[in-house]
């Protein structure tokens, strides 16, 4: 059979490992693992700057290993309660966590969706992507 698109025609390919290593996606590591996930997880940068980030002028008792863990729990949570007889079956799914905005004033939490996405690593193996909901 003849395909339409052989590995003589792909051009660039840019790999999970690759955007790691740019810093387009972040590697959650060995907290994902304690936050009972099983293949490894990385979030976008942008979803990272909105949850994650956390600049130590800016008021309130966070860090950045603490806010990783709550988007990471709090995926872990979405993803298991969507399991299950009557749950759609889809590579996307939604979830919603409450942070403070890494914003020196910011006082009180404010609600940020954002997007699990189970899909093929640079070998065909399962990753998890955490990403806001406009991100591919």
């Amino acid at each position: 059979m003849n395909e339409l698109f052989t590995a003589a025609d792909v051009i660039h390919r840019y790999t999970r490992e690759a955007a790691i290593a740019d810093g387009v996606l972040i590697d959650a590591g060995t907290k994902a693992t304690e936050a009972r996930f099983t293949i490894p997880v990385a979030l976008t940068s942008a979803a990272w700057a909105e949850s994650v980030t956390w600049d130590e002028q800016n008021h309130g008792m966070q860090d950045e290993d603490g806010r990783l863990w709550d988007v990471l729990y709090m995926a872990s949570i979405a993803v298991r309660r969507s399991r299950g007889r009557h749950a759609e079956p889809s590579d996307r799914l939604p979830f919603n966590l409450y942070r403070v905005p890494n914003d020196p004033d910011a006082l009180e939490s404010t609600e940020l969706e954002l997007v699990v996405h189970c899909g093929p690593g640079d070998n065909g193996e399962p990753v998890i992507t955490i990403m806001l909901p406009h991100e591919d």
